[in-house]
């Protein structure tokens, strides 16, 4: 059984005006799921749902065997999901230390895990580690992306929510970033991945799905979506 299940949701920001309407996509344990598309396609919106930021008006969202469409966005987390938004999702006034001690507070009783947390979160982003002391105000757009993700991993979610991680980033960061990504799912991670860079998104993903007009428009595996890559890359751009 997949860790994650959408079954035919519908979900929108305003009343009578769906975002999604009815989409379905499984997340198996242990991999990364692309979601690629379209600006405007529902690819943020989805995410935003699964981790209860929306409630579907139809349909279910069944993590690990258990429904969670009806849970708020701090009861999912609860349930072993992070989220990463779109930017950065950090704590300006507080140092990158403080930011990861934060992310793994609710582990704050077991020093030696959380130890190990910070550490592990320190071997995947050496940067962050000559800045443990400075204020989150001061890091660069980059910077800040990589401590936004590594207080999302610091506590090892059973599910990595991650939206647009390249957006505005360097191409040297963004390699960083999606490296993070690959490291995290050969440790065992299960990420569903939204992302407009879709070569990039084909590259790093185990399936993938392609969502239009908040349904899904193709689905398959990696290297069925590395097939048609220049057509994929041509249809979400014109919309078509």
């Amino acid at each position: 059984m997949a860790l994650l299940e959408v079954h035919d949701v519908v979900a929108g920001y305003v009343e009578g005006i769906d975002v999604l309407t009815g989409v379905s996509v499984a997340v198996e344990r242990g991999s990364i799921t692309g979601i690629i598309g379209a600006n405007g396609a529902g690819k943020s919106t989805l995410l935003k749902t699964i981790f209860g930021f929306l409630h579907p008006r139809r349909g279910r969202i069944v993590l690990d065997g258990h429904e969670i469409q009806a849970l708020p966005p701090h009861a999912v987390k609860r349930q072993g999901v992070s989220y990463v938004a779109q930017g950065a999702s950090v704590f300006p006034q507080l140092t990158v230390q403080e930011n990861l001690d934060l992310g793994a507070w609710v582990f704050r009783a077991d020093r030696a895990r959380m130890a190990a947390m910070l550490e592990r979160a320190w071997a995947a982003f050496p940067r962050l580690r000559e800045k443990r002391r400075s204020r989150a105000t001061t890091l660069s757009g980059g910077e800040a992306k990589m401590l936004s993700l590594a207080k999302e991993l610091v506590t090892d979610p059973s599910l990595l929510l991650v939206d647009e991680p390249s957006a505005g980033l360097s191409p040297k960061i963004t390699e960083q970033v999606y490296t993070r990504l690959l490291q995290a799912r050969d440790a065992g991670a299960t990420i569903l991945l939204v992302d407009q860079n879709i070569a990039k998104a084909i590259q790093v993903s185990d399936y993938l799905y392609m969502i239009e007009m908040g349904r899904v428009r193709h689905h398959g595996p990696r290297h069925v979506f590395a097939e048609q890559v220049r057509d994929l890359v041509r249809d979400a751009l014109l919309g078509i």
